[in-house]
């Protein structure tokens, strides 16, 4: 999920942070050494955790059908991380394909909206969502067998 990119941006900050604190800054106190070897891979990680959420948003906001330029700038100008946390906080939910029509559609609808083809398993009489293993409606307590649902979608029967 996370792309390669990211991944070789990651390790490249995680050493350039390890050159920073080891050649560049100045070192003369040698009782200072374990204080620096810690800020460096603290340093180091914190950088390569967060270019590698930015590639993690990068994939999933082009799953989700949102726009990718928007969120990668919100994620790269919001200091600290926050627009990553909006970015969770907002992100839409992920878009399926109908088998019959190939349209994207969101996961939690039960009709292709152009096609009318069933996706999940409703009860006939209340055309409320169930769990394909329900014999009975939970909401209304009618008999699933009785519908004339499709056999892909029907409940397990002896």
């Amino acid at each position: 999920m996370i792309p390669q990119w990211s991944m070789v941006l990651a390790i490249v900050l995680f050493f350039a942070m390890q050159y920073v604190f080891h050649v560049v800054m100045p070192h003369h106190k040698h009782e200072l050494l374990p204080l620096r070897l810690m800020m460096s891979y603290a340093w180091g990680t914190l950088l390569a955790s967060y270019a590698l959420l930015l590639g993690y948003v990068s994939r999933d906001v082009k799953r989700r059908g949102m726009s990718p330029g928007l969120w990668m700038l919100m994620c790269v100008v919001l200091p600290g991380g926050i627009g990553a946390v909006v970015y969770f906080l907002l992100r839409q939910p992920v878009l399926s394909k109908c088998p019959n029509c190939a349209t994207s559609i969101a996961a939690t609808y039960h009709y292709c909206p152009q096609c009318q083809f069933q996706m999940a398993p409703v009860c006939g009489t209340c055309h409320r969502g169930v769990k394909i293993t329900d014999v009975y409606c939970t909401q209304c307590g009618h008999d699933l067998a009785q519908d004339g649902s499709p056999a892909r979608l029907r409940s397990y029967s002896d």
